[in-house]
């Protein structure tokens, strides 16, 4: 035991990781374990895992807890969404920068060694994204950092296109919360993911409120992982996912667009809704997104809420946010990635 000095603290306090990784579990099944098998493997050493366990019933992540003893877990009784558990890894982590992996991405093992070295290149900058390979087929995108259009729909940039190749760092939206780095005060500052968002575009919704405040996240394209995508949720289409996506996009829009801009572009929100609808009727699954929708708009109360807590710490001007948007309807129909050069 460490001996105290006499304010009470200790003498040989154990130093802080200066990443702190939280991974949020909830029936995460065998990806769990090549997802810490690629933590375990990283060429950066100085940090600590988390995982936050959503009440899951195949035990995995106890089970994983018990395989290595540097793992420090944390049971849910209930599954409180991946924005709360977020926020409670947030809380109880240590180190300077959170970054935040999904259980079903496989990170290379530079990944935090290139996250971190972004942080040290660009000391300004306080949030960082990666480049997202799909696990099942390396040489297409799973993202390259969410997208904001115009219109107000977010997407992530750039999926199920063929990877690029080399690419310069350079700004985006918003991170996309599978593989990212933030400066956990800053996290924390801000009130961390929107847990009445549960779970899905409380991603989104953070980049938003970074860029409320003049905070940019950038893109580090070599800092990948490989994406299963979805894999606790039964897929990107799954019920759950289209109605959470479906109410959470349009509670994103409500709550963070500046007045200006929201007026501007409501039109366009809706016909963008519109063309949304009418792909899914041809999927055979329009009564989920009917359903999101409806209850975003039932519930709409919520977004008015939290409209006036993001709008209250607004100092960037609508101008500079639609100017990180992409104007050109063609990325979001063809899920275009949208990343500005850092001198623009």
């Amino acid at each position: 035991m460490a001996r105290a000095a006499a304010n009470g603290k200790p003498l040989h306090a154990p130093r802080e990781p200066a990443v702190s990784v939280v991974v949020v579990v909830y029936e995460s099944g065998p990806t769990l374990a090549e997802c810490l098998a690629a933590l375990a493997a990283q060429t950066w050493r100085d940090c600590e895992i988390l995982l936050i366990d959503n009440a899951s019933s195949d035990r995995v992540a106890q089970a994983a807890a018990r395989a290595d003893p540097a793992i420090r877990l944390i049971e849910n009784a209930s599954n409180l969404g991946f924005a709360a558990a977020v926020n409670q890894g947030a809380k109880a982590a240590t180190g300077r920068w959170m970054a935040l992996l999904n259980p079903d991405a496989y990170a290379d093992p530079d990944w935090l060694a290139r996250l971190v070295a972004a942080t040290e290149a660009n000391p300004d900058v306080h949030c960082f994204t990666s480049r997202q390979l799909m696990a099942e087929d390396p040489t297409k995108l799973d993202g390259l950092g969410d997208v904001m259009a115009l219109a107000g729909y977010p997407f992530r940039g750039g999926y199920t296109h063929p990877n690029p190749g080399a690419l310069e760092p350079g700004w985006v939206f918003s991170a996309c919360g599978g593989a990212m780095l933030i400066d956990r005060a800053l996290f924390l500052r801000l009130g961390g993911f929107d847990e009445r968002l549960f779970c899905y575009c409380e991603d989104v919704d953070l980049g938003y409120r970074l860029r409320l405040i003049g905070e940019p996240t950038l893109l580090v394209p070599d800092a990948v992982v490989r994406h299963v995508g979805s894999a606790s949720t039964g897929g990107r289409r799954s019920d759950f996912a289209v109605f959470h996506g479906t109410r959470n996009r349009f509670w994103v829009f409500v709550k963070d667009t500046p007045t200006v801009l929201f007026w501007l572009t409501l039109p366009l929100h809706i016909l963008a809704t519109v063309v949304l609808f009418a792909r899914h009727a041809t999927r055979g699954e329009v009564v989920t997104p009917i359903r999101g929708l409806a209850s975003g708009i039932k519930n709409v109360r919520i977004a008015l809420e939290a409209r006036r807590e993001a709008q209250a710490t607004r100092t960037a001007s609508s101008w500079e946010i639609a100017r990180a948007m992409t104007w050109n309807p063609l990325d979001l129909l063809l899920r275009r990635a949208f990343i500005q050069k850092r001198g623009d």
